[in-house]
């Protein structure tokens, strides 16, 4: 039966429509300023049938609709319509506990964040551990980090654990150091620091590998509590425009909450998840082959290892000393020869290798590794991958083109390291942090990201910093080191097209063309005709998944 929906009511609008029972299998929602790659280049459409999970087709502005017999079709009220976005490094399961736990995210100092603790435990009287994620002592007036005794007047009896806002350092009080067994007497811990003070003592904050003795005593989540966390994280990620994310670093009972789901079919959104290899069965989970669900709401062909720390909490691992710290230069958190051997064995059980660096030696490291392992193991095809790439001399840039070594980055770390990027640099190798325009002056693959829940999942916050190089509040004017700014079709590609490619999905992802999935988003503003500096503030007003409408 052929119809259209207009006869029947002049002003049906499309959040009233997916709410009927049925629809028909074909679909074409017209009425739409689309935009999407084909062929490599950027084009503008009308209206987008699908059928199914499928794309049929998509109507150019010359084209004429004829109506045709079992298609349903939808008014999509001159909405703009874009395909859906990808998120190339993010933590879904970490994102998700985020959202059920104390956010420090923003916090404008110590003592404001311990009384954040104190409201959340207030209201969650029965925490038998407390857990947050999102401070930054970057932000604060003292730029210092924060210690267990600020915690302790509130919580002597109950541990509390916070992440630093990139998960590279803990901010614990004395019952969680005392039930990890922390003290003076305790022993560094390779690739990890505990930071120390008057004879010796723990102060309360941990970095990197330290930070494994106290995750080691929290009790470990049900596979109940990992799905619905995950759940609530896939919906709220759908809420912000993503339709499919790269999950950087899970585990095996991560990989098992993930497949319950897709058994259930109750994924909200798409996931190309990375093995982390730090899984004590992670050969064995590469021993099973690449894993392609029949729907292809989950992806397993990659692994991902870190080889260094973060630059807030001073554990990226550069060439020289930090210019704020004399004799320091990070934490490598792998010997090299442990860090070769994982590189191969991932390579030669097929698998993608997706390595975190951040500083500059880190960087080169990880590309002097690929250098010898890519050509023993004859796996250029795989597309190997260094996420972040944020701090690079200068002679390694012609090494990721050469190696075709995709780059893994976020632009909103750009805009929220910028004021103490260069403090930790100095003026000189700064010129190579952050830089995306030289990578792409190259013909690197960027793939975007945010690596949630670090940043804002929110990829229109992404787009913006890639374009202007400045915050939400437009500043600094004119954009931080504005020369390294994408285009727009660079930005928007990064997001769809070449992020799909760099999870080996563009056949079926990253652009709305006939016979890919029909995975879109309806946002409340055209982002390719206004300013770019109100780019960030854009809404979505639905996610569309496999030709269904995501619910938030």
């Amino acid at each position: 039966m052929t119809y259209s929906l207009r006869p029947f009511v002049a002003a049906m609008t499309l959040s009233a429509l997916t709410s009927l029972p049925v629809l028909a299998q074909t679909t074409l929602i017209n009425n739409v300023k689309g935009y999407t790659f084909t062929d490599g280049e950027l084009m503008t459409f009308k209206a987008l049938q699908f059928t199914n999970d499928k794309v049929d087709r998509i109507y150019k502005l010359t084209d004429t609709i004829e109506a045709k017999a079992d298609v349903t079709i939808i008014d999509g009220e001159g909405q703009v319509m874009l395909p859906g976005l990808i998120d190339a490094h993010g933590h879904v399961l970490g994102y998700g506990l985020s959202l059920m736990r104390v956010d420090l995210m923003g916090s404008p100092s110590e003592q404001d964040s311990v009384q954040r603790v104190i409201d959340f435990a207030k209201k969650n009287p029965d925490s038998k551990w407390i857990q947050g994620r999102g401070w930054n002592q970057v932000q604060w007036p003292s730029n210092e980090f924060p210690t267990a005794s600020s915690l302790d007047k509130a919580f002597p009896d109950t541990p509390v654990v916070l992440s630093r806002v990139d998960g590279h350092a803990l901010w614990v009080n004395s019952k969680a150091l005392e039930l990890a067994g922390i003290n003076s007497e305790t022993k560094e811990i390779d690739g990890g620091q505990i930071i120390r003070g008057e004879n010796n003592q723990p102060t309360g904050v941990l970095v990197d590998n330290a930070m494994d003795l106290v995750f080691e005593k929290i009790p470990a989540l049900t596979q109940e509590d990992m799905e619905t966390a995950l759940i609530k994280s896939m919906k709220d990620l759908a809420s912000q425009g993503l339709t499919s994310v790269h999950d950087a670093g899970i585990r095996a009972d991560n990989i098992t909450a993930y497949q319950s789901l897709v058994k259930k079919q109750a994924m909200p959104i798409r996931v190309n998840a990375m093995v982390d290899v730090t899984d004590p069965g992670w050969k064995d989970i590469l021993a099973q082959g690449n894993q392609l669900s029949d729907d292809k709401m989950l992806q397993i062909n990659s692994v991902k290892i870190s080889a260094d720390g973060a630059l807030g909490s001073r554990g990226a691992a550069l060439i020289e000393d930090y210019s704020d710290m004399p004799n320091h230069r990070g934490l490598l958190l792998h010997e090299n020869k442990a860090l070769n051997d994982i590189i191969n064995h991932a390579m030669q059980s097929g698998f993608q290798v997706n390595i975190h660096a951040i500083g500059d030696n880190a960087n080169k490291i990880v590309l002097d590794n690929y250098q010898t392992s890519i050509k023993q193991t004859k796996t250029e095809k795989l597309r190997h991958r260094i996420e972040h790439a944020q701090v690079l001399q200068m002679s390694d840039f012609d090494r990721f083109a050469e190696m075709n070594i995709i780059a893994s980055m976020q632009a909103t770390h750009a805009t929220s390291d910028k004021n103490m990027a260069e403090d930790r640099l100095g003026s000189e190798r700064i010129k190579g942090a952050y830089a995306w325009k030289t990578l792409l002056d190259k013909e690197v693959i960027i793939a975007a990201g945010s690596d949630f829940p670090v940043e804002s999942p929110n990829p229109f916050f992404g787009l913006h910093a890639s374009l202007t190089r400045q915050d939400k509040e437009n500043m600094p004017k004119g954009g931080w080191y504005p020369e390294q700014a994408m285009t727009m079709s660079q930005a928007f590609k990064s997001f769809t097209l070449d992020a799909a490619y760099a999870g080996h999905q563009e056949t079926y992802l990253g652009s709305l063309e006939p016979e890919k999935q029909a995975d879109f988003i309806l946002v409340d503003q055209d982002i390719f005709a206004i300013s770019k500096q109100k780019i960030w503030k854009t809404k979505v007003n639905e996610t569309w998944v496999a030709g269904k409408k995501v619910e938030f």
